[in-house]
C-alpha cells in the first residue's frame, strides 16, 4: 500500500505488529506458571517492550518436545488431560511418533487459521470438497475438513478407500474441490490415464495442496493445473505449530497467516547458536510463534523450513510473503561436492520433464562425502535428459538410473523420497 505521495504506508503493518505484541504478552503471562515455560521464562521481563523482544527467549526445538516416555504428548501440551479433545501425531519419520493434543478452543484456532486458505481458495457454501487423505492419526486435512463444514461446503471424506474409487466419486458428486498432496495429485493424473478419464472434463476447480513444497514449485504446480483444469492453492502447517500458511494470489508463494502467528527468518549455524535475523530476500529458517494455541503454546519454534522471505513487497496481502513457499529443509539439505542441494529443488527439474514419474533420492558417503544419486522409473533416455537439466541446473553431475515401472514406493500422505544412507557418528 502506497500514499498519495507514493511512499509505502506502513501503517497495516504497525498495526498488526501492535496486535501481536499484545496477544503475545498475553500468552505469556498465562504461561509464566505453566510445567514446561517456567524454567523457559524465568529469567525473562514481562511484558515484553517489543517484539524484538522476543529474542530473549530460547529457541523451541522438537527435541525439546519430545517427553522422556514414548507416546506420551509433546512437553508443551502440559494443561491437564481433562482439558484435551483432540489427538493427533506427528508424521515424523523415525522414533516413536510425538502425540499432539488440542482444545475446543485451540481447535477453533485451528479452523480460523484455515479460512485463510479456503479464502484463497474462493471456496463458498455451494463448493463441494473431496478430501483424499488417510483421516489416521496424522493431522492431515482433519482441520480442512472442519473448515470447510464451516464455511457450508458440502464434504465428501475420501478415507480408505483406492484412488480409481477416489476419482469416480469425484465425478459421481460433481467435486468442486480436491484436498491433497501436491504428490497424490499428480498420481491421480497417472491413474485416471490408466482408466481412460480425462480430468479436464469433471468439475475440480481448485486443488488446495499441502504437506509438501510442490503447490509453490512452477513446475509442479504447473503440471497439476494443466492435468486437472484447475487452479493450485498452496497450504503449509505443521502438527505441533497450527495452520500458518497460505498460497499468494500469484501462485510463486506463500504468506505466513502473521494475525495469528509472529514469523522471525534466522540463520542459524555454528556462529550463532542462538538465530541471527536475516535481511528481506535472504534465505534462512522460518521460525513461527503461535497466538491462538492456548493448550500448546510453541514459542520461537525452529520449523526447519528454509525460505526467502519479505515483509515489503508488492503482494495484495499484507502478511510476510514467502517467494517460493518453502524452499527446502534444513535437515535435508544435502551438500554435494560443496553445493547445497535440496530436495524440493531436485523435484522441480525433474517435473519439468515428466510430471508424474516416481523417483527416489539416495544419499551415500563416500570418503567422508555425501554423493547423491536418484533412481527413476522411466527410460534410460528421460534418465538421461534429467541428468543432463540437474548438471546444467545445478552444476553438478549428478547419476540418475533408470528402474521398472511400479518399482519404487507410493505415497498418499507426504511423500518420502529421500533415502539417506550415511553413517552418522
Amino acid at each position: 500500500m502506497t500514499d498519495d505521495h507514493g511512499e509505502k504506508d506502513d501503517a497495516p503493518r504497525d498495526g498488526l505488529q501492535c496486535d501481536q505484541l499484545i496477544r503475545l504478552n498475553t500468552l505469556l503471562a498465562k504461561l509464566r506458571d505453566r510445567p514446561f515455560y517456567r524454567e523457559r521464562l524465568a529469567d525473562i521481563t514481562l511484558p515484553l517492550q517489543s517484539l524484538a523482544d522476543l529474542s530473549q527467549l530460547p529457541l523451541l526445538e522438537k527435541a525439546d518436545l519430545v517427553p522422556a516416555v514414548p507416546a506420551l504428548p509433546g512437553r508443551i501440551f502440559d494443561l491437564p488431560i481433562q482439558q484435551y479433545t483432540r489427538l493427533h501425531q506427528t508424521s515424523g519419520t523415525s522414533g516413536w511418533p510425538l502425540p499432539v493434543l488440542d482444545t475446543p478452543d485451540d481447535w477453533r484456532w485451528w479452523l480460523d487459521c484455515w479460512q485463510y486458505v479456503l479464502d484463497a481458495a474462493e471456496v463458498t457454501d455451494h463448493d463441494i470438497a473431496m478430501m483424499a487423505f488417510s483421516f489416521g492419526p496424522f493431522i492431515g486435512f482433519w482441520t480442512a475438513n472442519d473448515a470447510m463444514i464451516r464455511r457450508g461446503a458440502l464434504v465428501v471424506p475420501g478415507g480408505g478407500m483406492s484412488s480409481e474409487a477416489r476419482l469416480k466419486m469425484i465425478d459421481d458428486y460433481r467435486c468442486t474441490v480436491l484436498c491433497c498432496t501436491p504428490t497424490y495429485a499428480l498420481h491421480l493424473v497417472a491413474v485416471a490415464k490408466e482408466q481412460n478419464m480425462d480430468l479436464i472434463k469433471n468439475h475440480v476447480s481448485r486443488i488446495i495442496v499441502a504437506g509438501e513444497p510442490g503447490g509453490s514449485i512452477q513446475s509442479v504446480r504447473r503440471r497439476i493445473e494443466q492435468a486437472w483444469g484447475a487452479k493450485v492453492v498452496d497450504h503449509s502447517g505443521a502438527s505441533e505449530l497450527g495452520a500458518w500458511g497460505f498460497g499468494s494470489a500469484d501462485g510463486r508463494g506463500l504468506h505466513v497467516i502473521e494475525s495469528e502467528f509472529i514469523a522471525e527468518i534466522l540463520r542459524v549455524d555454528d556462529e550463532n547458536p542462538h538465530g541471527v535475523a536475516v535481511n528481506d530476500g535472504e534465505l534462512g529458517e522460518l521460525v513461527l510463534t503461535n497466538l491462538g494455541r492456548i493448550g500448546g503454546p510453541a514459542i520461537r519454534y525452529r520449523t526447519g523450513d528454509i525460505v526467502r522471505g519479505y515483509r515489503n513487497h508488492e503482494q495484495s496481502s499484507p502478511f510476510l510473503w514467502l517467494d517460493g513457499g518453502v524452499i527446502g529443509r534444513a535437515d535435508d539439505m544435502i551438500v554435494v561436492r560443496g553445493v547445497n542441494v535440496f530436495p524440493s529443488s531436485v523435484e522441480a527439474i525433474i517435473r519439468e520433464v515428466d510430471s508424474i514419474a516416481e523417483y527416489r533420492m539416495i544419499v551415500d558417503q563416500v570418503d567422508e562425502m555425501d554423493q547423491l544419486r536418484i533412481e527413476l522409473e522411466g527410460t534410460s533416455g528421460l534418465a538421461k535428459k534429467i541428468a543432463a537439466l540437474l548438471r546444467n541446473r545445478l552444476a553438478l553431475r549428478i547419476e540418475v538410473t533408470p528402474v521398472a515401472e511400479a518399482s519404487l514406493p507410493r505415497f498418499q500422505a507426504k511423500s518420502r523420497r529421500l533415502v539417506d544412507k550415511r553413517v552418522r557418528s
